[in-house]
């Protein structure tokens, strides 16, 4: 099986090549950045592409919704060491058939990406438990990260504070909050804030 590996780390892309490669599979093309790994897929067309979340120029997701686009069959699996819901999400709306954490262990990584290619119309990214939040209720929580009151976010928004303390209650319900922080705590671990 051919895999394109892309990760702006170089270590880790020697560790995973290395790692793959006594698991028998072929790296064909290694990238630091999502342009370098869009271009080298188009080029090699991997059975796997093995993309970073997180990489400068394009992130593995954007590289994904474009290999998407151009009908590329490359099998997309994301790797990271972030599992929020909000990223699992984006992985699955932009194509992408697997999300795996940077530390799992290279014979499941190899199992994995052999049942990925194998299978591929089952979803092999996790599910998620993503609570449904409004436009207004997205827009309350994020002036409220950026440290607004509710008078505040109340006149940025154009809302009266009542209106405003109905939205912050809808949230600690949706969200499992007591309180302000822990509301954002939690918003920051299901990748709704950052």
């Amino acid at each position: 099986m051919n895999v394109l590996i892309a990760d702006d780390h170089p270590l880790f892309r020697m560790g995973l090549r290395y790692a793959l490669a006594a698991q028998g599979f072929t790296v064909v093309a290694e990238a630091s950045d999502g342009e370098e790994a869009l271009r080298q897929c188009r080029r090699t067309l991997p059975d796997v592409a093995l993309l970073d979340v997180k990489m400068p120029r394009l992130s593995g997701i954007e590289v994904c919704a474009r290999l998407q686009s151009e009908n590329i069959p490359s099998a997309v699996v994301l790797i990271s060491t972030f599992a929020e819901p909000a990223i699992i999400d984006a992985a699955r709306s932009a194509g992408a058939r697997g999300y795996l954490s940077k530390e799992t262990d290279p014979a499941v990584l190899a199992l994995s990406l052999r049942r990925i290619v194998s299978e591929p119309t089952r979803d092999w990214l996790p599910r998620t438990n993503l609570p449904s939040l409004t436009p207004r209720e997205r827009d309350v929580l994020s002036f409220l990260a950026r440290g607004h009151s509710n008078k505040e976010i109340a006149r940025e928004l154009g809302l009266s504070p009542d209106t405003v303390k109905d939205h912050l209650g809808r949230l600690f319900a949706k969200l499992g909050a007591d309180d302000r922080l822990s509301l954002l705590n939690r918003a920051r671990e299901l990748g709704l804030v950052s």
